[in-house]
């Protein structure tokens, strides 16, 4: 039996998946990169680093694939969308290193082209907001502070799913330089609607066109390693997830617990009208020429919040243990507060000057008290982009499927069921990113031959039904608005 194999390329390692017909994983291998932060809020990777990490990755994999005679039919790839490549076609070489998703040096450039009065330009083109999140602004100051020369012929610009795509399919040896659709939504240099690159947005960030990657449909050929293996599919990281977790209706929803947490709702065929404090993104575009659009809510910090409970203060020496601390206060954090706005808030607030804040301490709070108020914050935070949601497509959902690391915490899992007053679900395989990736890839080549075979594949691991009553809810939902008022503007 063939498999396809993701190549998740994610913000602090690479994975590479092998899925087989049935939607069962048949190995994987993974790898972490360094992290760089060369000033405060700024973050960057060697785009080379990540590179090796393919190799490495596919490498191990393939190599048990072959040795249990197992073909691989397909690659996909799913990366970590927003972070910004540059490199040079003639020698393959990076121009500097990647600036990621997270990175907030170009805070005070949004705000200028705010005050400017460009912001109904970008969200009616892109579906997006001014934040230093979205590739533009990264890409314009490379070519600007970053020295990188606009005018050269060679100028290569991607996302990092066009740099995995260019180094797998030959390189500066004949590379396909490409993207999707749901990577070139997020670059606030893509025309939703009219789905294309767009000129007007190019000049206002200075953006030569010739350095932009072909725009291609998310599941089809995009071209062949040197061994022939076919890469046929490509999306963003979030797309991919809402995929694999075979969110094909309108009004379904997912939210991937990861670094940060991403609510994601499929809103259909056409593009809905931009929406206060959501971001309207492109789903996915199949071969056929079927389309997806969808309602985006970026949580910057949740699994974050949990490493810095590890690694920031020593409260925890491993994650797993915050379920156990949560449940150990006789569920009350005493009224506690973590507000995780380490990178500023996204959505629904987009305020890149939000700092994280703890309110409510009292000398009985303990290390369990933070703990949990951690749990709840990402709870908190999902109910903020749900919300937001629901009153703008006129959907309110009726689960939420839940993927992503932290979806392995029962405790999370149940106070989000508590706060949403719906069930949350939790699938078999929870790697849905690559998953979705995998999916994409194989439909272009025939080992699925509809989304009905994914949604066949699909299957649940545990259902978390709500406890809480409604009253109990909202009254701790509102200590957690107070809380985010209190850290909003923070920062200067």
């Amino acid at each position: 039996m063939a498999v396809v194999i993701a190549v998740d390329a994610g913000t602090t390692g690479v994975r590479a998946l092998a899925v087989d017909e049935s939607g069962t994983v048949r190995g994987w291998s993974y790898r972490e990169f360094p992290q760089h932060f060369p000033q405060p809020g700024w973050v960057e990777h060697d785009a080379g680093d990540i590179w090796s990490a393919v190799e490495t990755t596919l490498g191990e994999l393939r190599g048990s694939l072959d040795a249990d005679g197992v073909p691989v039919a397909a690659i996909g790839i799913t990366d970590q969308r927003e972070t910004t490549v540059v490199w040079d076609r003639s020698t393959g070489r990076p121009l500097h290193r990647a600036i990621v998703w997270q990175d907030r040096r170009t805070s005070a450039r949004c705000d200028h082209l705010h005050e400017a009065g460009h912001l109904d330009l970008v969200r009616s083109t892109t579906g997006l907001v001014f934040d230093p999140y979205f590739s533009a602004t990264k890409l314009e100051w490379l070519l600007t502070e970053g020295g990188i020369d606009g005018a050269s012929p060679d100028l290569a610009f991607g996302t990092v799913d066009s740099w995995v795509l260019w180094n797998l399919t030959g390189g500066a040896d004949g590379g396909v330089h490409a993207t999707d659709p749901s990577n070139a939504s997020r670059t606030m240099l893509w025309d939703i609607r009219s789905r294309q690159w767009s000129p007007e947005l190019c000049e206002l960030f200075g953006v030569p066109m010739s350095c932009l990657p072909e725009v291609r449909p998310s599941s089809g050929r995009f071209g062949a390693t040197a061994d022939g293996i076919p890469v046929s599919g490509i999306a963003g990281d979030q797309q991919a997830a809402l995929f694999g977790q075979a969110c094909f209706e309108p009004g379904s929803a997912k939210n991937t617990y990861g670094t940060g947490s991403f609510v994601l709702m499929n809103v259909g065929a056409e593009c809905p009208p931009p929406v206060e404090g959501l971001l309207t993104t492109f789903g996915w575009e199949l071969a056929d020429g079927s389309i997806a659009y969808a309602y985006e809510g970026a949580i910057f910090v949740t699994g974050a919040a949990v490493q810095w409970l590890r690694d920031g203060l020593g409260v925890i020496d491993d994650a797993a243990e915050t379920a156990a601390l949560a449940t150990s206060v006789d569920a009350s954090t005493e009224g506690v507060y973590v507000v995780p706005a380490f990178t500023g808030l996204g959505s629904p607030y987009w305020d890149p000057y939000a700092r994280g804040t703890i309110v409510g301490l009292t000398r009985g709070v303990g290390r369990a008290h933070l703990a949990r108020a951690v749990l709840e914050s990402m709870a908190f935070q999902t109910r903020d982009v749900v919300e937001a949601m629901a009153a703008a497509s006129g959907h309110a959902i009726s689960t939420l499927r839940a993927d992503g690391g932290a979806s392995a915490n029962d405790v999370l899992m149940q106070l989000q069921a508590d706060q949403l007053q719906v069930p949350v679900v939790r699938p078999q395989v929870q790697e849905t990113t690559a998953i979705g990736a995998a999916y994409l890839a194989g439909l272009a080549e025939g080992v699925w031959s509809s989304p009905a075979e994914v949604t066949a594949a699909w299957r649940v691991d545990a259902e978390f039904t709500p406890r809480a009553t409604p009253h109990q809810a909202n009254t701790a939902y509102a200590g957690w608005q107070r809380a985010v008022e209190r850290s909003r503007g923070w920062a200067t």
